[in-house]
């Protein structure tokens, strides 16, 4: 683990192996900055006008990755992350903790597992309740990715009807999701959206997927995104443990954990596993079955 100065911002943490890297701010946050492989252009996106900044009470997009509470309400859900957090690592494991929000009692805190090899790191997600009054949210983490790129969400497996008689999976749409804008492919073995620079019309939907992965390709290189299902427990936003949000800056693959109650002094804990592979995709089904499904059942295995 080293301090650089990336994108504007002096105190920076960056933690690495042989093949991928990852960058976090401790000036603002918890944020994390980049994911990449070594000395190649980041998959994440950084809001040009925000770099480097700091301080204020205003909330900033900022970029990255980064750690929210659901359901998303105003102003709970956007309290600033403009100033310092602290921070502690061995050089394979990076703590970022962000002070107490006065209005929730939340603190919310990033622990990262980085690997002495492979492509795949853990991310914890934490909210710690430091205040007097329980509170019952879900942990929400959400990764904005680098324009240009496909997205890739995995439908349920197919069944004939006589087999199935109940339903599969819930689809969520936000009051501005448009199902016919081209952007969006909807697949049988897959959803699918195009982020493109010259639409800047926003989509939103959320699902429960049990599948347990979300995938970005572009350029070459795939991220993919493993998070936990519990089937006993109850999932924000009409039940929804995976959603994704795209305008014509960015796309966000976002998760969330289920909705638990927590008691004054308690914490909960939401892992995504985050993983790079180096593999062309295009917008074909088979083809992404065919490529990207044999990498994802080898990944590492992860706590959910």
């Amino acid at each position: 683990m080293e301090r650089i100065t990336y994108n504007g911002w002096p105190n920076c943490l960056r933690l690495h192996n042989n093949e991928v890297e990852l960058i976090a701010s401790t000036d603002v946050g918890p944020r994390i900055l980049a994911f990449q492989y070594i000395g190649e252009d980041n998959l994440f996106y950084l809001t040009p006008e925000d770099a480097g900044r700091t301080g204020g009470d205003q909330w900033r997009l900022y970029g990255g990755h980064r750690l929210w509470h659901a359901p998303e309400n105003i102003p709970l859900t956007y309290h600033p992350d403009n100033v310092p957090v602290q921070y502690s690592g061995d050089g394979r494991r990076l703590i970022l903790t962000q002070a107490m929000e006065p209005a929730t009692g939340l603190v919310k805190e990033i622990e990262i597992i980085m690997p002495a090899s492979g492509t795949s790191v853990q991310v914890y997600h934490r909210l710690i309740n430091r205040g007097d009054a329980p509170s019952s949210l879900a942990p929400w983490g959400i990764t904005m990715l680098a324009p240009g790129g496909l997205a890739i969400i995995p439908q349920e497996p197919f069944g004939e009807e006589d087999d199935f008689l109940l339903p599969a999976r819930t689809l969520v749409l936000w009051q501005y999701a448009q199902m016919n804008d081209p952007r969006w492919t909807w697949g049988n073995r897959f959803i699918l959206a195009q982020q493109d620079p010259a639409c800047p019309k926003a989509q939103k939907i959320g699902v429960l997927n049990t599948q347990g992965w979300a995938a970005y390709a572009l350029n070459g290189r795939v991220f993919i995104k493993r998070f936990g299902y519990r089937p006993d427990q109850s999932y924000p936003d009409m039940h929804c443990n995976n959603e994704l949000y795209f305008n014509g800056r960015f796309l966000e693959i976002e998760s969330l954990a289920p909705v638990f109650p927590i008691a004054p002094g308690g914490q909960v804990e939401h892992c995504e596993q985050w993983s790079l592979v180096r593999m062309q995709l295009e917008k074909d089904e088979e083809r992404i079955a065919g490529q990207l499904l044999p990498v994802i059942h080898v990944l590492p295995p992860f706590s959910r």
